[in-house]
């Protein structure tokens, strides 16, 4: 079997990866809607591609894998390696699970980050409001994910919340503030962690997306005076959402100062950059993005890695798309025991249910997902009902 093309398609806001073989099996793969702009940055690999065995996966990827980068450059490489795998699946007639090792687990445990209304405000009420809106939701989740301080709107509607310079209309997605955070910002951050907590009580576990953004005194103090409410983590605190570097000794510092687990890595590119990270014991929990990582064999590698070093695992996903649902279900099946729940991407725009051929009428029951059984990633697009939201120049995508 030999690759014949590589194509790539924005459908909505996700740049859509598809494989073309010469035995008429195709992959896909499906980069973040954050990320419309990287369609270019995937055909640019076109060239690399064609002529070679798509089953050979590895032997692709050593093609390509050195040029990609830290989020959002790691993107394009990851959606065709996930595309990679569909076809690997499909040819062997099992689902790709299988050949990652096979399945440890029977359903797959997930988070919420995704689904949710819009907040009321930034308020401690309305943090609870939201929390409770989301207890209710019929996935019955295990663990809801809030964003507060620099990874929230906080930052701009409290007066006076940090010291640092603000991003004024910086048009793009990861834009970030930072500096030393204020008594006056401190305290609403711990009373919208009171009130949201009063809320879920030991029925909802709760985690907190921070940064990433603050300096190292506040990041200790703020963990510190959060260990009374048990949460689940605090996320990218000092780095993480599209910042380039890792930072394991500050890191470090920060999780050997507090009993809150101290979490990050959705940004982090390849397993190299993960090494010291895990080997130092900078973090207590680990969220690789299958998406950005440079795709779910180097999140699996990670993940194994991480097992040796009793540190937790638990995937970045939230805007993954439905098809790299079934990436993040695939390969989240064969994790070891380190592994906590992924963070669950639901459909970026309502028809995307409507294109998305595999999955179940209710996708989450109990926070829990099934496995997808048919061969490859498990998932397929429908042509006829996806070539409405086809541009002109994308018309032959799925010829």
């Amino acid at each position: 079997m030999k690759i014949t093309d590589l194509r790539c398609a924005v459908i909505g806001k996700h740049p859509i990866v598809r494989i073309v073989t010469d035995e008429g099996l195709y992959g896909l793969g499906e980069v973040e809607s954050t990320k419309s702009y990287l369609k270019p940055w995937v055909l640019h690999f076109r060239e690399a591609l064609i002529g070679e065995d798509p089953t050979d996966v590895e032997r692709v990827m050593l093609k390509i894998r050195q040029r990609g980068s830290f989020k959002p450059y790691g993107a394009a490489v990851s959606a065709i390696e996930h595309a990679l795998w569909d076809i690997a699946g499909k040819a062997a007639g099992v689902p790709a699970y299988k050949l990652l090792g096979g399945k440890v687990r029977d359903k797959v445990r997930v988070y919420n980050g995704s689904i949710r209304r819009k907040r009321t405000g930034d308020r401690p009420e309305d943090y609870a409001a939201d929390v409770k809106w989301m207890m209710e939701q019929p996935q019955n989740f295990f663990m809801i994910k809030q964003g507060i301080s620099f990874h929230s709107n906080m930052k701009d509607t409290i007066e006076g919340f940090h010291y640092g310079v603000t991003q004024q209309k910086a048009g793009y997605h990861g834009a970030m503030d930072q500096g030393m955070i204020s008594e006056r910002g401190f305290n609403h951050m711990l009373d919208c962690v009171i009130a949201m907590k009063e809320v879920l009580g030991d029925k909802v576990s709760l985690a907190l997306d921070c940064g990433p953004g603050w300096m190292l005194p506040d990041a200790i103090k703020f963990a510190r005076a959060v260990e009374k409410y048990n949460l689940m983590w605090l996320e990218d605190m000092l780095t993480g959402d599209y910042v380039p570097w890792v930072n394991p000794q500050a890191y470090r510092e920060l999780t050997t100062s507090t009993s809150t687990p101290i979490h990050t890595g959705e940004q982090i590119y390849l397993r190299h950059n993960f090494k010291e990270l895990i080997e130092t014991q900078a973090v207590r929990v680990i969220g690789p993005d299958p998406a950005d990582i440079g795709g779910i064999a180097e999140l699996k590698w990670v993940a194994e890695h991480a097992y040796m070093h009793s540190i937790l695992m638990a995937p970045h996903g939230v805007a993954n798309g439905l098809l790299g649902l079934g990436a993040l279900i695939n390969v989240c099946a064969t994790l070891p025991a380190n592994y906590i729940a992924f963070e669950y991407p639901s459909a970026s725009a309502p028809w995307w249910e409507d294109l998305v051929v595999g999955l179940p009428p209710q996708i989450v029951k109990d926070s829990m997902v099934d496995l997808l059984e048919a061969p490859g990633l498990g998932l397929d697009i429908d042509a006829e009902a996806a070539r409405r939201y086809l541009r002109e120049e994308d018309a032959g995508f799925f010829d």
